[in-house]
């Protein structure tokens, strides 16, 4: 049964969507003003929150804003219920992330009809988004039915890539984020000294580019270059600051699906810092494992060359070459005849990498 706060002044207002909304087979629970919702809220957490405008002690404006700086609140559809009919009123509340704007006396039917609407859309974007370019378009096509989002671009194609081939270069204009449907992407910067530091290795599902779009200086902060050839979409900047910007639930999962293993950054960092060369091999390895781009099988997975798995654990490529003939010579992994590298005891590795 879905939960929803009403937060009304007037008492007979208050009671009587009370019932229509009880009689509809919803658990409701009402405050009458915006102090005491923001309190329930707490307790209750509704699905979805039904609200006034004019109230005493704290108006409806101020209870949404006070939900958007609440993450346990941000994301719950808001829908204000108020008298007022002027069209300023009216957009003031969109602009600060209301869903839907009824103006009383309302119609049962009407009121029914736009929570109905709202727990939908909601329910939508909570399910899982499949992790290739129908389930990126079916997530754009249902996100772009919300109000704030118009002029967004409901469908996106695919462009082919070859090996080798580059998708940005340091230092341009960031203009796009891109998806990969198949094949694999490395991104690498460029050192003083002329080598190169891999940064990330992406498959099909990942995304790349996003650092560089919330970038101050708006251009690419590493190079992206095809390593297998791939199938890529590009997703407008445009585009991509409205679903970061724009409806707090949008930007929830829109953040969730963008952001690969982002929160693995740090804790890179921290390795090429303070681990041993063993210790970081044993690291990418199985981090290159847990993305699927090395397997325990053989003509599986994805050949990668020394100078990037160097580039990855930030050493000499004579150093990694070293280090990874000791592992084979340790029985921990082994390669193909493709160069393949294969896992062979995971747990080792996994021994060796926790310090």
């Amino acid at each position: 049964m879905k939960k929803i706060l009403l937060i009304e002044d007037n008492q007979d207002v208050r009671e009587n969507t009370a019932e229509i909304l009880e009689l509809a087979n919803y658990q409701v629970v009402t405050a009458e003003n915006g102090k005491i919702g923001i309190e329930k809220a707490q307790e209750f957490k509704p699905d979805i929150v039904l609200c006034d405008i004019m109230m005493p002690l704290m108006d409806g404006f101020q209870v949404l804003r006070t939900f958007e700086k609440d993450s346990s609140m941000a994301s719950t559809p808001f829908i204000f219920l108020t008298a007022k009919t002027d069209r300023s009123d009216m957009r003031m509340g969109m602009n600060l992330g209301a869903d839907d704007y009824l103006t009383k006396p309302y119609e049962e039917d009407e009121l029914l009809e736009a929570i109905a609407c709202r727990l939908n859309k909601h329910d939508n974007l909570k399910k899982e988004i499949q992790k290739n370019l129908e389930g990126l378009n079916r997530f754009l096509g249902e996100v772009s039915e919300y109000e704030d989002m118009e002029g967004l671009s409901k469908s996106h194609s695919l462009k082919s890539y070859e090996k080798k081939e580059i998708i940005f270069w340091e230092g341009e204009n960031a203009h796009s984020l891109f998806f990969i449907e198949s094949g694999n992407v490395k991104t690498y910067k460029g050192t003083e000294s002329g080598k190169e530091l891999v940064t990330g290795l992406y498959g099909p599902g990942d995304f790349v580019g996003q650092l560089s779009l919330l970038n101050v200086a708006g251009r690419y902060v590493e190079n992206a270059v095809i390593l297998h050839d791939a199938e890529l979409c590009a997703i407008p900047k445009a585009d991509f600051i409205k679903l970061l910007y724009g409806n707090p639930m949008v930007s929830q999962k829109f953040i969730s699906i963008i952001s690969n293993n982002l929160i693995n950054v740090q804790a890179h960092l921290v390795d090429m810092a303070f681990a041993t060369v063993r210790q970081r091999v044993a690291k990418a390895l199985l981090e290159l494992y847990e993305k699927g781009h090395i397997k325990d099988k053989p003509s599986e997975g994805m050949s990668i060359p020394r100078e990037d798995f160097a580039g990855m654990i930030g050493t000499a490529t004579e150093t990694a070459i070293r280090t990874l003939s000791d592992f084979k010579d340790e029985g921990l992994i082994t390669t193909d005849s493709g160069r393949r590298i294969i896992i062979l005891d995971k747990e080792e590795l996994l021994n060796i990498a926790d310090f």
